[in-house]
C-alpha cells in the first residue's frame, strides 16, 4: 500500500513538473492566453492532489511505525482499541469512531 501511494506521489509529481516546464517555455501570458487559465487551473489541480497524496503516504508510514511500535490499533486520545472495522475502511485511524 505504501509503495502504490509512493508511486502514485511520483507519478503525480513527474506530471507537475511536466506541466510546469510547459508553462515555462510558453512565451504566453496568463492573463491574456485563453489556455493560460486552464493551465493554471491544471497546475492547482494537480499540486492539490500532489499534496493530499504525500499526506496519504506519511500517514501510512506514521500507522507502520506505530505497528512496528506495537502501538497500532490504539486510539491516541483513550486508549481503546479501535475496532477492526474502522481499520479496515481506514487503516491509518489513530482514534477510534468515538474519539475521532
Amino acid at each position: 500500500m505504501i509503495d502504490e501511494a509512493r508511486a502514485e506521489a511520483a507519478t503525480l509529481e513527474a506530471d507537475l513538473l511536466s506541466l510546469f516546464e510547459a508553462a515555462r517555455s510558453s512565451n504566453a501570458d496568463d492573463e491574456h492566453d485563453p489556455e493560460g487559465q486552464t493551465i493554471a487551473y491544471e497546475r492547482a489541480q494537480l499540486t492539490a492532489v500532489l499534496e493530499a497524496t504525500r499526506r496519504h503516504v506519511s500517514e501510512l508510514q506514521d500507522a507502520v511505525e506505530r505497528l512496528d511500535a506495537g502501538d497500532y490499533g490504539v486510539c491516541e486520545v483513550c486508549g481503546n482499541p479501535i475496532p477492526p472495522e474502522r481499520l479496515a475502511a481506514r487503516p491509518t485511524a489513530r482514534r477510534c469512531v468515538t474519539c475521532a
